[in-house]
């Protein structure tokens, strides 16, 4: 009965975590459809300004282009994990079992991911804070606010802490033989560089 509802709790987690952060990785996609067109134009202006002599850029549209950066860069944090997207160079993790590589995926994200994550949301939590309260904007004449684009530093750490416990526990269902409902990875996931 208790293992019934502990299995029930992981396969909710897991799926909640999943569907977060595809949703994440979807998101990601759209942004970068907007954002090649933005920075081409920054281009093209910049380009035809130096030309005609004139300043067609302004700092709206270069601040929104790092923007787009900057969010597409903080939203692929999770659906990387999701997708063992993560860049290895392990010489000795290449010819191991897929058990041992479990072992090893296993201990790594609980000794190096769990903790780094757990930090990095401490460390930011207080200069978002403080960014909204005084609502931060951009010093850069026609500049953005920056508060905003703070607070999805959080936001994305937390996710990537959420798609971390979905790891966990999908490591330790496939540790334990208690892999069922649990997803595994999609075949189209980016390859893997070991």
């Amino acid at each position: 009965m208790i293992g019934a509802f502990f299995d029930a709790v992981a396969r909710n987690t897991v799926t909640v975590a999943d569907a977060v952060t595809e949703a994440c990785g979807w998101i990601a996609r759209v942004l970068v459809a907007i954002l090649i067109p933005v920075g081409f134009l920054n281009v093209f202006l910049r380009y035809v300004g130096r030309y005609t002599e004139t300043q067609l850029v302004n700092n709206t549209w270069i601040e929104a282009q790092w923007y787009l950066y900057g969010i597409i860069f903080l939203l692929m944090f999770p659906y990387l994990l999701r997708h063992d997207g993560n860049v290895r160079v392990d010489f000795w993790y290449a010819e191991r079992s897929e058990k041992v590589k479990t072992r090893i995926d296993l201990i790594g994200h609980l000794v190096a991911l769990a903790p780094f994550t757990t930090l990095a949301v401490w460390v930011s939590w207080k200069p978002v804070r403080d960014s909204w309260s005084i609502w931060e904007v951009s010093p850069d004449p026609g500049g953005l606010p920056r508060a905003p684009l703070k607070a999805l530093i959080l936001v994305a750490f937390l996710l990537l802490g959420l798609q971390t416990i979905a790891t966990l526990i999908r490591l330790a269902a496939r540790l334990t033989g208690r892999e069922i409902g649990i997803r595994e990875r999609r075949s189209d996931a980016p390859l893997r560089i070991e």
